[in-house]
């Protein structure tokens, strides 16, 4: 996939628009083998045990305030490229241990025109887990590890609309069960798009019912 890369769609031409003047950023889409979570759908494509690493992001943010979304960040002057920036965020974030950490590669940048990002998606494996957490409360609410084949369910599948006395946009959705058993995370916006193309590209997408909605803020 990282070779061939991924169908962006309407979002690749609005980076011809925006990246002259957007801000570089990068995101790590960290895949491992989850222990004692296993997913609750079963999936021919998709081993029980594969997760993704997510976190919900602080209430008190500037930009996507109290979403969910994949450690990463704005490029710093000192890193050395997306993949540094990614590492670099995901143990600030989390607390991961970068060690066990194996870079596939990265895929083509996304545009974010809301914040003016132009965002690169690292892709990784995670060949030796380690104990993640939140790290700073004034960014991360919570740091979980979601089991992909749960995120493909059909049924947890949904478009998120924000409204301002009307529609103003709609992107992927899914519901991820909390880890204190309270109400789902839902993953929309950008990270949620990322999910949808990359689940797509991979070959492990199921068909699912895009008229079922969910509001988002």
């Amino acid at each position: 996939m990282v070779a061939r890369g991924v169908d962006w769609g309407p979002w690749a031409r609005q980076a011809l628009r925006t990246q002259q003047d957007a801000r570089p950023a990068a995101v790590l889409i960290l895949l491992g083998a989850l222990d004692g979570r296993p997913a609750h759908h079963p999936s021919p494509a998709v081993p029980q045990d594969l997760d993704v690493l997510l976190l919900g992001r602080s209430p008190a943010l500037t930009h996507h305030p109290g979403q969910v979304s994949f450690p990463g960040g704005r490029l710093d002057p000192g890193d050395d490229g997306p993949v540094a920036a990614a590492l670099r965020e995901a143990v600030e974030e989390t607390g991961l241990d970068r060690t066990g950490v194996d870079v596939l590669g990265t895929l083509a940048p996304v545009p974010v025109p809301v914040s003016r990002h132009l965002v690169t998606p690292v892709l990784a494996w995670w060949a030796a887990p380690s104990p993640v957490g939140v790290v700073d409360h004034a960014e991360s609410s919570v740091v979980f590890r979601a089991p992909v084949a749960d995120l493909i369910d059909p049924g947890r599948r949904r478009s998120a609309t924000t409204y301002r006395g009307r529609p103003v946009g709609r992107t992927p959705a899914f519901l991820v069960d909390s880890l204190d058993g309270g109400a789902p995370h839902v993953v929309w916006g950008f990270t949620a798009l990322l999910l949808d193309r990359v689940l797509d590209a991979l070959g492990w997408a199921e068909p699912w019912d895009p008229s079922r909605t969910i509001e988002v803020p």
